[in-house]
Formats: structure tokens, C-alpha cells, sequence
């Protein structure tokens, strides 16, 4: 089987040099770039399995590339690097779509775990299953695909799991700690918001299809639930 290929885009050269050599030593090829708009133009040829983004790049900012590339690519992996640890960046990293986010200084050895951990959650929800109805919603799991009064929902990939996991249980109340555990799996690094902010998208995308339903219900001190219309 061919090793996968992470795209790494870090505009600091002693950073770059370092993180590939960490990647190509646990079995991953890389390609590197300095700049982000070449990524762009490398990405209407092909893809990589995973990329690694700078957010403060000297041309484009990390995450309109991430927002860029996601257009193009939708179920691309997206892990960003940065130099700033601020919660307000990390959330506007996970709802852009980024699948993980480390700020420097970081071992190498963290991001090459991360990108395994992020790898290894692809690969655990790859097993095709059939169509299933649920409510006014469709959930196709083999296309990590959702359908919400007969439209379809463009959903991140986290945003996919989470609402799966509501729906395959309706009426059951998650606590955020569950929803942490089931739908970030193994996840290293977390913070209290990332659940609400992935269900505040999810709410948002939901109401402009159709605005006159909300299915997904805040119980105030336990958690979210989603009901059935």
C-alpha cells in the first residue's frame, strides 16, 4: 500500500526541514511548499491524503487557504500549524473545517501523531453502509453525506460525525464530554467550546434549508439531543 502524502505549507525553513524529516522517517511523503497560492494551483491537478497548514503565510492567510482548498476538496484532512494558541483562533480554525490545530513552539513527534490520530478516524468511518432514513433527514455514512428535507447539508467533517451520532440516536441527550469522546475520538488537545461551536454551524446550515424546523435541542446543564419532525 503506498504511504500517504501529506502537503506541507510553512513558510519557515528551519520549521519545514525539520517536520519532514519527522514525516518521511514514520513512513509519510511530504511536499513542501513556502507559499500558499501555489498550493491552489497544485491542487486542481491532485490531492494530498492530509495537509499541514502555516496560518500566517506571507501571501495568503492559513485559513482562507484552508477555505479555498475545502471548496475545492471538501473531505480534504487539514491540520494547522500557528504561532498563536488563542481559543478564538483555534475556533475559527474548526469551523472553517481543519481537522486539528497545534501551535509552536511543538514537538515533531506530536505533529506526526496527530496526523496518524487524524488518518486513523478517516479510515475507522470508511465502512460502507446503506442509505438510512431518519426523520426529514438521509444519512448516506458510505459518502459521509447527509440529506435534510430532501437537501443536501455541506457539512465539514466534523460537522458530519456529530450530527450521525444525534441521529443515530434520537431523543437521547449527549453531554459535550460524549459528544468529545465519540466524535474526537483519541483527540490529545481539547476545549470546552468545540462541541458548541460545531453545533452552532450545524443549527445555522440546518435553519437555512428550512427555518421553520429545529431538530437539534439544547438541555441546559446536560447537553444537545436531537428530535424528529
Amino acid at each position: 500500500m503506498e504511504h500517504p502524502l501529506i502537503w506541507l505549507v510553512e513558510d519557515e525553513i528551519g520549521i519545514a526541514d525539520t517536520l519532514m524529516y519527522m514525516l518521511q522517517q514514520e513512513g509519510f511523503r511530504v511536499k513542501a511548499f513556502e507559499r500558499g497560492l501555489p498550493v491552489l494551483d497544485a491542487a486542481r491537478q491532485s490531492l494530498p491524503d492530509l495537509a499541514i497548514l502555516d496560518v500566517g503565510l506571507p501571501d495568503i492567510s492559513g485559513f482562507e487557504l484552508c477555505r479555498r482548498l475545502l471548496a475545492q476538496a471538501p473531505g480534504l484532512p487539514v491540520l494547522f500549524l500557528t504561532a498563536r494558541s488563542d481559543e478564538v483562533d483555534k475556533l475559527l480554525g474548526l469551523e472553517i473545517g481543519a481537522d486539528d490545530y497545534v501551535a509552536k513552539p511543538f514537538s515533531p513527534r506530536e505533529v506526526c501523531a496527530r496526523v496518524r490520530s487524524i488518518l486513523r478516524r478517516l479510515q475507522k468511518f470508511a465502512t460502507p453502509l446503506p442509505v438510512v432514513r431518519i426523520g426529514q433527514f438521509a444519512l448516506n455514512e458510505a459518502a459521509a453525506h447527509i440529506d435534510w428535507c430532501g437537501q443536501p447539508l455541506q457539512l465539514t467533517r466534523y460537522e458530519f460525525l456529530l450530527l450521525k451520532t444525534l441521529l443515530q440516536s434520537p431523543g437521547r441527550v449527549f453531554s459535550r464530554q460524549q459528544l468529545m469522546d465519540r466524535v474526537w475520538g483519541d483527540e490529545q488537545e481539547s476545549f470546552d467550546r468545540t462541541v458548541d461551536t460545531h453545533i452552532k454551524t450545524l443549527r445555522a446550515k440546518l435553519r437555512a434549508i428550512n427555518p421553520d424546523l429545529s431538530p437539534i435541542s439544547t438541555h441546559r446543564g446536560l447537553g444537545y439531543s436531537l428530535g424528529l419532525h
